[in-house]
């Protein structure tokens, strides 16, 4: 990896492709998956494919061991991946592959394993594998400060959540803290693919954009194109995981196949939030 300095005036990468996305006419789709399921290179060759199927953002999951805010499905494939020896260096190398393709990449991680990396080091090699910045489900604007001080350091994003039982203060701060997008997890509960998303979700994005925020993007519960529709028609970018790790989940071990069924369906699930 470079090492070449960033800056806090550098133009926010996931804000740039969701404008893209929302310019062409419908909203962003945003695809997660973490690093080494079922092993690291196959987890980059599914980003990749992601991109290729007509995601605009990447989430790369950084493997924790104590994922609370984690469904089944995800709980599975990370813990598979820590069992496969996959580390903080691997998610950082994952990065700089999955950005060549010229997508917005994002580390999706609980603080500690930033924490214990070194936030500022962890900023900048982040910055320097051309990673877009960071989305922290556990880390709350108010308790956020050297991380702050470090995405301004590296110009690197910063996404905290939002949920339906945030207050509006809670939401006003949130926005504000933000760069990039504001996360709106639509239902209060852990990630997983549901058969109809929370009805909560289009009030909590409105409250969030009357809160200050420029974009929002919403997850937790999308699983096919009609919902990734249904979520475009209010929202700013469409949250995918767990139906995407789901597809890569072969009782077989076929990786090649498992890639191929992940870009059929993100293909499809694409459709639906760019209102194709």
């Amino acid at each position: 990896m470079t090492n070449t300095p960033t800056t806090a005036a550098t133009t926010s990468k996931s804000a740039a492709a969701i404008d893209a996305a929302k310019a062409r006419g419908g909203a962003a789709l945003v695809g997660y998956l973490p690093v080494g399921f079922p092993d690291v290179d196959t987890s980059v060759r599914a980003a990749r494919a992601l991109v290729a199927a007509g995601a605009d953002v990447i989430e790369l999951g950084l493997p924790y061991s104590d994922p609370g805010m984690d469904g089944e499905v995800i709980q599975r494939a990370a813990q598979a991946a820590l069992d496969g020896g996959t580390r903080t260096a691997d998610v950082l190398r994952a990065v700089e592959r999955v950005a060549e393709t010229g997508a917005a990449v994002l580390v999706m991680t609980y603080y500690n394993p930033v924490y214990h990396y070194g936030v500022d080091r962890f900023a900048r090699d982040l910055a320097s594998a051309g990673g877009a910045g960071l989305i922290t489900p556990d880390l709350i604007p108010d308790e956020a400060a050297e991380w702050v001080a470090a995405s301004d350091a590296h110009g690197l994003d910063r996404v905290f959540l939002v949920a339906p039982s945030s207050t509006d203060a809670r939401l006003r701060m949130t926005s504000e803290a933000c760069r990039g997008f504001v996360y709106a997890a639509s239902t209060m509960g852990v990630t997983g693919a549901r058969a109809s998303v929370d009805d909560h979700a289009r009030g909590l994005v409105a409250r969030t954009r009357e809160a200050g925020a420029e974009r929002v993007c919403v997850g937790l519960g999308v699983s096919n194109r009609e919902q990734a529709a249904e979520i475009a028609a209010y929202a700013d970018g469409v949250i995918v995981g767990s139906a995407f790790v789901r597809a890569l989940m072969r009782d077989d071990g076929d990786a090649d196949a498992g890639v191929r069924d992940l870009s059929v369906l993100a293909e499809q699930i694409a459709a639906g939030a760019h209102g194709a």
